[in-house]
């Protein structure tokens, strides 16, 4: 068996401890920034050190290879997807060489768009306007039968996973992490009977029709924005994506209250709020300017709307490396980990 490292950063403080801990250990591991072109052999562990959106893009990169993943948190509160922190991996290797480890396995979805391009996803297929606060239309068929025809912000197809992250913020429910299901949320529809749907897993999941002013997107985990020109067909991918556990049974349904408590305080903050929350998700970090073109919202509402999310600590704010008269708003660890 082999360890393989993967850091987001080549120089930060999570390598160094890493190569310190390797030479500690007297391990020849390898530390990669990226596993795309990598050769990962079946009996390998990746080990990835980072937050949740650099775990979740680990398992992008790995495809459909199938190798067990240990996150680690550089943070001293772990994410929802990492088993321990940067100070607690001493203590697991030694248990991962000891033998004493458990591997989960969990669902992964897999969207081919329009009949062409297939990627999988951990989490959710996110699909929207290209233009954030403008409708699309689309028809939701399963297993061939339509189910509605809709005008909505978007839809988001969940794992039992990612039930747990942009789905519950956009109203789904919590689904049980081993339960053989999808869920379908639409977003914000104007038609009040469209509510979170759950299918067998096993269901093959059609969105077709699409349509809006400025084009549609399908994002994947929240790492891959694909054009959709039509369609959208989402089924099971067969090589679940596998999490190891070296502290018995799994940590997720211990994590899932700390995500409905802050839901419950997502739900407390006016609209404008929570499109700047969805658009800080997906484009990352932005100044002031960026948030008024991306959400075309009067600069007042958005002023108010930072005002809000920046007092409950919900968003932060740090000055702009090239101009330090103005100011970088993005998504802190807890919140970023609660959203993917």
């Amino acid at each position: 068996m082999r360890l393989v490292f993967r850091v987001a950063s080549g120089t930060g403080p999570a390598t160094k401890e890493v190569y310190k801990l390797l030479n500690d250990l007297k391990l020849d591991s390898p530390v990669v920034n990226t596993l795309v072109g990598y050769s990962i052999e079946d009996s390998d562990i990746v080990i990835v050190v980072g937050d949740d959106k650099t775990i979740l893009r680990s398992i992008f990169e790995l495809g459909n290879r199938g190798v067990p993943v240990l996150g680690v948190s550089e943070d001293p509160t772990r994410g929802f997807l990492s088993q321990c922190t940067i100070n607690e991996l001493r203590y697991a290797i030694n248990n991962i060489q000891k033998g004493m480890y458990s591997v989960e396995e969990n669902t992964r979805l897999e969207v081919r768009v329009d009949d062409d391009k297939v990627v999988p996803a951990v989490n959710e297929a996110a699909i929207f306007p290209h233009i954030s606060a403008t409708l699309m239309e689309y028809t939701l068929s399963i297993n061939d039968e339509m189910i509605w025809r809709d005008y909505a912000d978007g839809v988001i197809i969940a794992t039992p996973l990612g039930s747990s992250a942009y789905s519950l913020s956009a109203g789904g429910s919590l689904i049980h992490h081993d339960a053989p299901v999808f869920e379908i949320v639409p977003v914000n529809s104007i038609d009040i009977t469209r509510r979170p749907l759950i299918v067998p897993n096993n269901s093959v999941i059609t969105i077709d029709g699409v349509s809006s002013r400025h084009g549609v997107e399908v994002v994947i985990d929240g790492l891959a924005r694909l054009p959709v020109k039509e369609r959208i067909a989402i089924t099971k991918n067969e090589v679940p994506c596998r999490f190891i556990h070296v502290d018995g049974p799994s940590s997720i349904l211990s994590k899932i209250e700390k995500k409905i408590h802050l839901a419950e305080e997502l739900l407390r903050i006016p609209p404008s709020a929570k499109l700047i929350i969805k658009i800080l998700e997906y484009e990352g970090p932005l100044t002031y300017r960026d948030l008024v073109k991306r959400t075309m919202l009067p600069e007042r509402t958005i002023r108010h709307a930072l005002n809000v999310l920046v007092s409950r600590r919900l968003v932060a704010k740090k000055p702009l490396l090239r101009d330090a008269r103005q100011k970088l708003y993005y998504l802190p660890t807890h919140l970023s980990s609660f959203n993917r």
